[in-house]
């Protein structure tokens, strides 16, 4: 038997830590929250894109009764980025979470599916996508979606 070790690094920052351009991100990631769909959870995410010509997109979790028919923040994000402005790699993706009355504490990762459509953004454009996760207490740093999801399964796996 070999062991084989994976090792992710995440770096844990507060907000006035962060560059104004990782601030303004996440401004924009929580400000998004306020249009998310979410009656059933009221759980409300919202992310933020920093494309590579500087244009920043957002989007939102949109629940639907018809599980699962809704959509999480960073797909909706994502989808619109490439969509829009197919040539704009994602430079950093920012993401925010709240409750009916408050941000969440520590910061929530991104689901399985989310992880995948992120991994494949970034391969897509061939380079790491920066991702920040926001909470009150803490933000983190991940500096590729590859971090994330180590033993990937991406378009190498089917050649």
């Amino acid at each position: 038997m070999k062991a084989l070790n994976i090792t992710t690094v995440i770096n844990e920052y507060q907000f006035n830590e962060l560059s104004k351009t990782d601030q303004e991100l996440i401004q924009k990631a929580k400000d998004a929250t306020a249009n998310s769909y979410a009656p059933y959870s009221k759980f409300s995410v919202g992310a933020a894109a920093l494309l590579e010509n500087g244009v920043i997109i957002t989007g939102t979790n949109q629940e639907n009764a018809a599980y699962p028919s809704g959509i999480c923040a960073e797909r909706t994000t994502l989808f619109y980025a490439n969509s829009q402005y197919p040539d704009q790699a994602v430079k950093v993706i920012a993401i925010a979470a709240r409750t009916e009355s408050n941000f969440i504490d520590m910061p929530i990762p991104p689901c399985g599916a989310c992880r995948q459509v992120m991994l494949e953004t970034e391969k897509r454009y061939k380079q790491p996508m920066r991702v920040l996760l926001y909470g009150e207490k803490a933000i983190y740093e991940i500096k590729s979606v590859s971090h994330l999801l180590p033993l990937s399964f991406d378009a190498s796996a089917m050649e």
